[in-house]
């Protein structure tokens, strides 16, 4: 197997009792570790450092996909017997695809209850990968419901629920349609950015939800044979990211060759006053 790919050489050791339960009051001042490529050496910095690695005419590209309360509790209409669904995928008919535990309680057929009767729910498939598919049903309006009876799926190692829901979005979120954050982005906050384009940076959104390989353990020994399913994007999202960042580079490079036409200019007419 190729050097550095199997998954085994990237587990590490990660005690409990270091990993952060509650996000800091300032996003920005997060630690940021900064690992230079040429010389491997590492250094601990804060994230509002960030800027001194960004230059004008770079590109940042942002994801705007917002994190749906996307965690549901409820219990088995006959047996009264607890249930988890976390939504993952919006169909068509009120119908999701959803990740149940404990899935052998959720056969076809299986009615689910949450809210006391407030929102109620069929199990109407099994998927691919043992995903149901559930038909929802409710008075009013889904989004109002989920929002009301949902929580923010977050990572198995959150051992609490955060009190604050928008902590777990982005600044910047606008579309609904994640089942987990875009993590590296919670950091930033809207001053930040703001000085991120006040330095000429470019920034680039583009929308790609986060599904359900996010919370899925690698299954295969090489490292390069993983299906990186965790962004659940249609192909036009990537088509997208392609188009915006060629789109920038012409941008970028026109605005070099002007620059460079302009001095040329004023280059001949120096030579022309000195003549």
């Amino acid at each position: 197997m190729t050097e550095g790919m199997n998954v085994k050489d990237y587990d590490y050791d990660l005690p409990e009792e270091l990993i952060a339960q509650d996000p800091l009051e300032d996003r920005s001042s997060s630690r940021l570790m900064v690992l230079d490529r040429q010389t491997g050496d590492v250094e601990h910095r804060h994230f509002t450092d960030i800027l001194e690695y960004l230059h004008p005419g770079d590109c940042l590209v942002i994801n705007n996909t917002k994190v749906i309360p996307a965690r549901l509790f409820g219990v088995k209409e006959d047996t009264q017997a607890k249930i988890e669904v976390l939504l993952l995928k919006r169909k068509e008919n009120d119908i999701w695809e959803t990740l149940v535990k404990p899935g052998k309680k959720a056969k076809p057929g299986t009615k689910l209850v949450f809210g006391d009767g407030l929102l109620t729910a069929e199990v109407v498939d099994v998927v691919e990968e043992g995903n149901r598919l559930i038909q929802f049903h409710y008075d009013g309006i889904f989004e109002e419901i989920l929002d009301q009876l949902g929580q923010m799926p977050l990572p198995p190692y959150i051992t609490h629920q955060l009190k604050d829901k928008n902590r777990y979005q982005t600044v910047y979120a606008k579309y609904d349609g994640s089942a987990a954050a875009p993590t590296a982005g919670l950091h930033f906050t809207k001053e930040l950015l703001q000085k991120v384009k006040d330095m000429g940076v470019d920034i680039a959104e583009v929308t790609l939800h986060v599904g359900l390989g996010t919370f899925r353990p690698v299954k295969v020994d090489n490292v390069l044979a993983v299906s990186y399913t965790h962004l659940r994007a249609h192909e036009t999202d990537s088509y997208l990211v392609c188009r915006l960042l060629l789109e920038k580079k012409k941008k970028t490079n026109k605005h070099k060759k002007e620059q460079k036409k302009r001095q040329n200019i004023t280059l001949r007419q120096e030579t022309y006053k000195e003549r």
